[in-house]
């Protein structure tokens, strides 16, 4: 007698796709049920993992939700200028959304048990289970188990006429959604290989972007972007604009050694036009509304919110608090920020806000509304501890 149903993670990939037979030949399980999350990657990938899990799975689920994750991830993300390590995440952030769904769609079935292509070396492993223990389901990782290699699973793959979108010659392995397009695996795994241009999708090269400046206009509502140079859109529609002009003139590339969770450090190219820009953008106005103190310590708070991101513990109590505390600060970050594109480069070039803490009158040199005179008496207490010890170490 078999194991019964166990619901799995797919993306139509090569490390998903040879879970299906695994599951059976090597688990025991009588009913593999495949689950397809849409979080804005590509029509055709959707479709064709669709087709893919319809065909080789027992049952197969798309689900829907793109909305969600541009509602509850890119934006919370956009708040907490989230980052990891000078890049904007984006995998990471559609992890916890993605095991959600699948769990929902575990219920529903009434699997006892769980199942991701993830391997034991990367990041996704670690945020997939959090969420699928969390729920109370059993964990089961063929890929991570069994140790497997990429060359091996390319050619069981082969085996069993499971196709995947991977030759041997252009093994890159991609994950894409509205915000991040990353790139890794085959060459790109030696740090010092360059990588060739036919690895990027949403980016031409700097050196190929227009020879004359773009400027946009990016309108914000409580910390999240509703306009893009005076139209209002929804999120999703925006962020896809936003790639495609950003894109064209060479911004938001990303060709780094990270530390994954583990502690492995790890080559990854990224593109994130519209992420680059939108942060950017974001930081610059925070500035223009946030005071001092409040900047200061949303630093650090944006730091610890990206790192618990990156890591996939959305349920960790630690992550509500931040949320909590950044929702606050963001009730006042509305405005307009004017950024200039060019060569790869993104640079802001004014900015304005009804809650900006900045009185042209007051910090003009032209200007009598402060009398210069009162500055004396702040200056003569201005550090008086450290010169009370120049004082005495003289003495």
């Amino acid at each position: 007698m078999g194991k019964g149903k166990i619901v799995l993670a797919y993306s139509g990939g090569l490390d998903t796709s040879i879970c299906i037979p695994l599951l059976k030949e090597h688990y025991g399980y009588d009913e593999v049920v495949t689950v397809v999350v849409d979080v804005g990657q590509p029509a055709h990938e959707i479709e064709e993992g669709s087709k893919k899990g319809e065909r080789l799975a027992d049952r197969h689920y798309t689900v829907d939700a793109k909305e969600a994750f541009v509602r509850e991830h890119i934006f919370r993300a956009i708040k907490a200028n989230g980052s990891y390590e000078g890049y904007p995440m984006g995998t990471a952030l559609a992890r916890p959304l993605i095991a959600e769904e699948i769990v929902a769609v575990a219920k529903k079935e009434g699997a006892t048990a769980i199942a991701h292509g993830c391997t034991g070396k990367g990041n996704d492993q670690l945020r997939f289970d959090f969420i699928f223990r969390a729920n109370g389901f059993e964990v089961v990782a063929p890929i991570r188990e069994m140790n497997l290699a990429r060359e091996w699973e390319i050619e069981y793959a082969e085996q069993h006429g499971v196709p995947v979108p991977v030759k041997k010659e252009k093994p890159w392995s991609i994950d894409e959604n509205f915000w991040s397009r990353s790139i890794e695996g085959g060459k790109l795994e030696d740090p010092a290989y360059h990588p060739p241009e036919e690895i990027y999708a949403w980016t031409v090269s700097p050196q190929d972007a227009p020879a004359e400046p773009e400027t946009i206009t990016i309108g914000f509502e409580q910390g999240v972007p509703v306009s893009l140079n005076g139209k209002r859109m929804e999120g999703a529609d925006l962020i896809l604009e936003l790639n495609a002009i950003a894109g064209r003139h060479g911004v938001g590339r990303n060709d780094m050694v990270e530390d994954r969770i583990l502690g492995l450090k790890a080559r990854e190219n990224y593109e994130h036009p519209a992420a680059t820009v939108i942060l950017t953008a974001h930081r610059d106005l925070e500035r223009l509304v946030l005071t001092r103190g409040e900047l200061s310590f949303k630093h650090i708070v944006d730091e610890k919110w990206s790192e618990l991101a990156y890591m996939g513990l959305v349920h960790e109590p630690l992550y509500a608090a931040l949320n909590a505390f950044i929702d606050t600060t963001q009730e006042r970050v509305t405005g307009s920020v004017d950024c200039v594109l060019f060569k790869g480069s993104v640079h802001v070039t004014g900015r304005s806000s009804p809650m900006a803490l900045y009185s042209s009158d007051l910090v003009s040199f032209d200007s009598h509304t402060i009398d210069q005179c009162d500055a004396v008496g702040v200056s003569k207490y201005f550090g008086m501890q450290a010169r009370l010890l120049k004082q005495i170490r003289k003495e």
